[in-house]
């Protein structure tokens, strides 16, 4: 082995040769893919992160030993193979031996010396591009699913990411700061994971959810530009877009506006997509910015705030149409109609909805496939799902409303739908957020059913939006109170500063979300650093002069020594790799995952640790 390595060093990667490298002697280091026995050479598939070459093991050319090693070498071990590369040739009636699927297979590498760095056990799964295994198995030996080529492409993949994100805020003047991890806990936001002090008995710190006031405390100090790629913890349910640690690229600005930050953010999305994937998104978005979308359309027309605007198929709320009609002959949506008998229908009020889509003639849904949609709204909490076909007399077919909706209703109805011969309108009706919930996710799922989206990545299409100006407030109906929607330090929009006291739900702020194909991808907001509006916006969510202090003391002192305008954005770098390597998992893009349960099947954290430790850091544990 000393040979190779300390005087035989590498030469090439093992998906680096090409027809130019036909008469030159190699070095190659890898892994054995695979090995076959032709009865006479011995060929071989050598693999590392860059690729595959095939090597041939011929006893009339190569050192008795290199042969015997190849006789010996399994699949996964490991090698070290000095050799000479010529074109795979032809058979002898003519045909080409290379192999075109192979970057590497005009060429291969006849082997004159070879040493074996490590053997290797029988894997658990092969170490294949596509395999049936279990995730939870491949997630327990990570390390060997690592060496899988798709894995690999998307690390690296990621990796280029990092590195073009890096070059372009560095470009754009921005510093790269680091921020603390182990943090004050302050309440709002993610549940946060707790860490003991040693130091301090029943004391500690919080995991760090995002670098949110140290990068504002960052612009009270001003360094103007900041960002970093930094890594946050929550502690909530995990699911394909989601880990209990992640990474973000984190960004904020003084002195700008929403404008400003907006033109800076789509710069780094163009770079990124024509640097990393080739995509120019400048023939989808020749202005270079991306529609906006305030954020009530966005829950009126798609049930939430980060809608997938590859495909129609919009929701259209009847909620008025049903007040005006008292229910339209249907008993089922008489009780919300009578709810507003005097004809006044409060939208700023919690209350209940109707709400319908048309999925478009031709769907080909039989009445199994209807009941399986019924069956799917039913596992979100939804009490059934009303349904009509409707005739090209604008009759409603296979449906039990037809026969208790009035002709008036139903012809409305058809109306404000848009609804043609063939079409199916399915309805909701019930609590405003259930409705806009099982809605949204309704069309997705019929979408899906019908091809307009493919079931994971793009199927082509890069579909940016920015959803604003939402509600700073939103209600808590069981405390009977309003909450901050995002975080209290969110500026109002000017305008609405006067209705935070008379109308708070009416207060709509600079909050802001980057939504790709359905998925939120990025999120921040203009930030309030004004201490008299700040001090008003406390007020609506009861919280008081010595609470606030008691949370936010470091932070309010910092915002009165000069703070100035600024705002920002966290992307989650986890998701955008994702979507960009079109994969069906965020666990597919990172390297040690955690599964959906939250724990680690290769190093089985969490673990219990000594009582020791325990009575060290002052703790006792219930069992």
């Amino acid at each position: 082995m000393a040979r190779f390595i300390d005087e035989l060093k590498r030469t090439h990667s093992c998906g680096e040769l090409r027809e130019d490298h036909i008469g030159e002697e190699c070095v190659l280091f890898g892994w054995v893919q695979n090995r076959r026995d032709h009865g006479g050479c011995i060929f071989i598939d050598l693999r590392d992160r860059d690729g595959l070459t095939q090597v041939i093991f011929d006893p009339e050319t190569t050192a008795k030993e290199a042969f015997e090693t190849a006789d010996r070498a399994r699949s996964e071990w490991v090698l070290g193979i000095r050799g000479t590369i010529r074109d795979r040739g032809t058979k002898d009636d003519g045909t080409s031996l290379r192999n075109p699927r192979l970057a590497t297979g005009a060429i291969e590498v006849i082997a004159a010396e070879a040493t074996v760095f490590n053997k290797a056990d029988t894997p658990p799964f092969e170490i294949e591009d596509d395999i049936s295994t279990h995730e939870d198995k491949r997630l327990e030996f990570r390390y060997l699913d690592l060496r899988r080529a798709p894995l690999q492409k998307n690390l690296m993949m990621r990796s280029h990411l990092n590195h073009e994100t890096r070059n372009y805020f560095q470009g754009q003047g921005f510093l790269e700061v680091e921020t603390p991890f182990m943090v004050r806990y302050t309440p709002g936001g993610a549940r946060n994971f707790l860490v003991p002090s040693r130091l301090y008995g029943g004391h500690f710190y919080a995991l760090a959810e995002s670098p949110q006031l140290y990068k504002q405390l960052l612009m009270v100090a001003g360094y103007d530009k900041y960002y970093q790629l930094v890594r946050c913890f929550r502690d909530e349910d995990l699911r394909i877009d989601r880990q209990p640690e992640f990474t973000q690229i984190d960004v904020e600005m003084s002195f700008i506006n929403q404008d400003d930050l907006f033109r800076v953010i789509e710069g780094l999305i163009f770079r990124l997509w024509k640097e990393v994937l080739g995509v120019d998104l400048e023939t989808l978005y020749p202005e270079r910015s991306f529609p906006r979308l305030p954020f009530d359309q966005s829950m009126e027309r798609f049930g939430n705030d980060k809608p997938d605007m590859r495909f129609s198929m919009e929701h259209v709320d009847l909620t008025d149409l049903t007040v005006e009609h008292g229910g339209g002959g249907i008993g089922m949506l008489e009780p919300i109609a009578k709810k507003f008998a005097d004809g006044v229908y409060r939208r700023d009020l919690p209350t209940e909805i109707v709400k319908a889509l048309v999925v478009p003639a031709g769907h080909g849904f039989s009445r199994k496939d209807l009941d399986a949609l019924e069956k799917f709204v039913g596992q979100m909490g939804a009490k059934g799902l009303a349904r009509a076909k409707v005739d090209a007399g604008g009759n409603w077919l296979q449906s039990p409303l037809a026969k208790m909706v009035t002709p008036e209703f139903r012809k409305a109805v058809n109306e404000a739908v848009a609804a043609k011969d063939g079409d199916l309108i399915l309805f909701q009706f019930g609590p405003t957020p259930k409705v806009h919930t099982v809605m949204a996710n309704l069309r997705l799922h019929v979408a899906r059913k019908l091809g307009l989206i493919p079931e994971t990545g793009s199927g082509g299409e890069w579909n940016f939006l920015w959803v604003v100006d939402p509600p700073l407030f939103e209600r808590n109906e069981e405390k009977k109170r309003w909450d901050a929607a995002h975080h209290v330090f969110t500026r109002p929009h000017d305008e609405c500063i006067e209705l935070l006291e008379r109308d708070p739900g009416k207060v709509l702020c600079y909050r802001y979300d980057l939504v790709l194909n359905g998925f939120e991808i990025a999120g921040g907001s203009i930030r309030l650093h004004d201490p008299e509006v700040q001090k008003k916006v406390f007020e609506v969510i009861g919280l008081g002069d010595e609470e606030a202090r008691e949370q936010f003391g470091f932070l309010l002192d910092a915002l009165n020594y000069g703070a100035p305008p600024h705002g920002g954005i966290a992307f989650g770098m986890d998701r955008i790799a994702m979507l960009a390597a079109e994969t069906e998992s965020i666990r597919d893009v990172i390297a040690f995952p955690k599964t959906q349960r939250a724990n680690d099947l290769m190093t089985r954290a969490p673990s219990r640790v000594e009582p020791e430790q325990l009575l060290e850091l002052k703790i006792k544990t219930l069992e």
